[in-house]
């Protein structure tokens, strides 16, 4: 079977969004604040730019235009650590549907981007995917620091291990 560069980025784009899921379900709900560096994001600012990268980059991608200084309609963010995961379901949902309505050539074209010419395929697997897998890792020790558990995203956690060592 043949599949197309922006099907492979979607099939990737969904099987990392889960981990996300995942991630945001488990930051600890009383954390919203917490802030290790205080120039940093919060834990509620860093986990919700996971949403703001998906909005921000497929807008930009299908529009051709980068706008990061105007705020999409439904990028708000929650304000609280329970709406996290809802809120990035959504936009996730929304960026998603975007992408899948290009046109499997448009990944070829050339787009401005921060001062540079880019392809579109390649600011969505490295602008989105890889930014926020980034971020994402940053939340997951963000999550530990606050006192939650953070799942294992790649492999199991040591709680997933020392849970499948005693059930053996």
């Amino acid at each position: 079977m043949n599949t197309t560069e922006q099907q492979q980025f979607v099939a990737t784009w969904q099987h990392e969004s889960q981990s996300t899921m995942k991630l945001l379900q488990a930051l600890p709900v009383s954390q919203y604040d917490f802030r290790p560096d205080a120039g940093g994001r919060s834990l509620g600012e860093l986990a919700w730019h996971l949403a703001e990268i998906d909005g921000y980059i497929t807008d930009g991608v299908v529009t051709r235009h980068f706008d990061f200084s105007t705020k999409l309609p439904g990028l708000e963010r929650p304000r609280t650590v329970a709406a996290l995961a809802e809120g990035y379901a959504r936009v996730h949902a929304e960026a998603v549907a975007r992408i899948e309505a290009l046109q499997s050539a448009d990944l070829d074209r050339v787009v401005p981007f921060m001062g540079h010419d880019m392809r579109a395929g390649d600011i969505l697997w490295s602008v989105l995917l890889m930014h926020l897998i980034h971020h994402r890792g940053q939340l997951a020790l963000m999550c530990r620091l606050a006192g939650g558990v953070a799942p294992g995203l790649y492999g199991p956690n040591r709680e997933e291990m020392a849970a499948m060592s005693a059930s053996r």
